[in-house]
């Protein structure tokens, strides 16, 4: 049995539950940080000395906090040989769009974009500040585009770990009042991921509560 620490509004513990739901795994999820508290405790820090979300132990099994390392962890124990390869090749190519995903397009899209049109006050919003960051996002996602103009997914033709660190935010970009470049095949792959059950559980929720 999984145990999770996280709340589910907080974006990299979605890409967590997603992975979780996609590989159909039984877990306890504890909410915490954001309006739950608790990620300053001597009893969380104790599990991450860092202080945030997500957390997950498996079983008897050591603490594992870092997203990226908590998705690899999961994908390499329980995953398919598609969506997690066991061969260094492919699971190389598997890694490096996860890894382009993660610095790519979640890091420019969470704190530039979402915090300052979702989470910032409007008197205190920057339109100009806004859509700069999102013409540097979407720079990336063009890439991403491109990519799927190829293939079915963004690896390549199997769904796979990489489509969860890159998928998991298209939701709120998709969802958010911005101005967004035509991207058919991107916007087609999402509409592709919202058919997913895990995906509409875990990442197409309410951010409501994040809201300014």
């Amino acid at each position: 049995m999984l145990e999770i620490w996280g709340r589910k509004t907080s974006s990299n513990v979605q890409a967590l539950m997603w992975a979780v739901g996609e590989l159909n795994l039984p877990f306890t999820r504890h909410d915490i940080g954001h309006r739950f508290g608790g990620t300053d405790t001597p009893g969380f820090l104790a599990l991450n000395p860092n202080g945030t979300v997500p957390v997950l132990r498996d079983g008897d099994g050591h603490t594992l906090w870092e997203t990226g390392a908590i998705l690899r962890y999961l994908a390499a124990q329980y995953g398919s040989d598609t969506f997690w390869p066991v061969a260094p090749s492919p699971r190389a190519n598997v890694d490096k769009w996860a890894e382009w995903a993660k610095l790519n397009v979640a890091q420019t899209f969470t704190v530039p974009v979402f915090w300052r049109v979702v989470r910032t006050p409007a008197d205190q919003q920057d339109p100009q500040v806004i859509q700069s960051a999102v013409t540097t996002l979407e720079r990336s996602l063009a890439i991403a585009e491109a990519q799927l103009v190829k293939h079915d997914f963004l690896a390549g033709q199997d769904f796979t770990l990489a489509d969860i660190q890159l998928g998991h935010v298209l939701y709120r970009y998709y969802d958010i009042a911005i101005d967004r470049a035509p991207m058919p095949a991107l916007r087609s792959y999402y509409d592709r991921l919202t058919q997913r059950p895990a995906y509409r559980d875990h990442v197409m929720i309410s951010y409501d509560e994040l809201r300014a």
